[in-house]
């Protein structure tokens, strides 16, 4: 198994878009690149410096790192600064952050590929991993636990054959 932490606005809508693709085998909700250790929600709020982040655990014999970082653009406007959609703020900033130094230069050599698809400058930070923090209890699986929650993250943009079996009836695409 490999790991990955994508960052893209709120976490509830991430977390729950890369939940259900194949070979996503775990998701958690949390904080990184901030000044302090073991941040609480309140403190990213009130500018700790971390993201709010999701922490992927997948399996790269079904879904690889750039597949991984074609998602991120379906649902991640990368030219937006400390921001996505209607949240703004550094906690809101989009980032990929990189366990292994191949990795890190595979997702630089990726975004730097992917910069003539757009008209501004790519934001996102990529990054070597520091400390992830999980967040609290109740942010992990939120949209879950609330299927009405807030979500700025367009959940429909996966394909059929890219879901687990048990979402293809919620993305009929």
């Amino acid at each position: 198994m490999k790991e990955i932490i994508v960052a893209g606005g709120c976490f509830w809508g991430v977390e729950e878009y890369y939940r259900r693709l194949k070979g996503i085998m775990k998701t958690s909700a949390g904080y990184i690149d901030g000044a302090t250790m073991a941040p609480s929600y309140q403190e990213v709020c009130r500018g700790s410096g971390h993201a709010e982040a999701v922490w992927l655990q997948y399996d790269e014999s079904v879904i690889g790192l750039e597949k991984i970082l074609d998602h991120f653009l379906r649902i991640v406007d990368p030219t937006q600064k400390h921001r996505q959609g209607p949240d703004i703020g550094i906690q809101y900033r989009s980032g990929v952050y990189c366990y292994s130094q191949s990795d890190l230069e595979r997702t630089i050599a990726y975004f730097q590929g992917r910069q003539p698809d757009f008209s501004r400058p790519i934001q996102t930070e990529v990054k070597l991993a520091t400390p992830f923090y999980p967040a609290e209890a109740y942010h992990q699986e939120y949209l879950v636990k609330n299927p009405g929650g807030y979500c700025h993250v367009a959940l429909h943009k996966a394909k059929k054959e890219e879901l687990k079996e048990e979402y293809h009836d919620q993305n009929p695409s």
